[in-house]
């Protein structure tokens, strides 16, 4: 059976809820502050329309968050260097932590909200699976490095959005200052190029 695509409202309900939560968020100072009742009124859609298009407010965060992440997916999938496959490991895994680390600076609110949701464990969320996956696949190829899973493990810990958070907000490190550190950090945690 071939699979139904959505109706055209359904696709402008969806792409106006986006974009109303994307507002509210951009807004608010805490994620918390953003109710659903807040998106459906923003979007101008019923309560019952924003739950059966994204069933709770984690799923939507996870929507919104996909939707903002698109463009650094594709650059990791199949762009040019150095975010592109095609870059060798000892290059790309700073490469790709920096962009986490942008993205999570561009997109504070919604990435507190999102691993603050309380749906579980942050760990087996897919959106840090995926992150995980790539890092731990990156990182088995660079060679004397005894436990890929761990480093890519500890190397996402660095990117965190409350860490980000505290040290932009409490410690006021400026975002190239941040990229600095989590570079060095990167490099000192990969063994030595022979």
């Amino acid at each position: 059976m071939p699979e139904r695509k959505p109706r055209k409202d359904a696709a402008r309900n969806r792409e106006a809820v986006l974009a109303a939560a994307d507002a509210l968020f951009a807004r608010r100072e805490s994620p918390e502050d953003v109710t659903m009742a807040d998106v459906a009124a923003a979007a101008g859609v019923g309560k019952g329309t924003l739950f059966r298009a994204f069933g709770d407010r984690p799923g939507l965060l996870r929507a919104l968050y996909e939707a903002r992440l698109e463009p650094v997916r594709a650059a990791v999938e199949s762009g040019p260097p150095p975010l592109g496959p095609a870059t060798p490991p000892r290059q790309r895994v700073p490469a790709l932590l920096d962009a986490v680390l942008c993205f999570k600076l561009d997109n504070r609110r919604l990435a507190l909200a999102l691993e603050d949701s309380g749906t579980g464990s942050p760990y087996q969320a897919d959106h840090y699976e995926r992150w995980h996956d790539l890092l731990r696949a990156v990182l088995q190829e660079i060679p004397g490095l005894t436990d890929p899973a761990f480093t890519a493990h500890a190397l996402l810990a660095a990117t965190r959005a409350d860490l980000i958070e505290h040290l932009s907000s409490h410690d006021h490190q400026p975002r190239e200052a941040l990229r600095a550190q989590l570079a060095t950090f990167t490099t000192r945690l990969l063994p030595p190029a022979h």
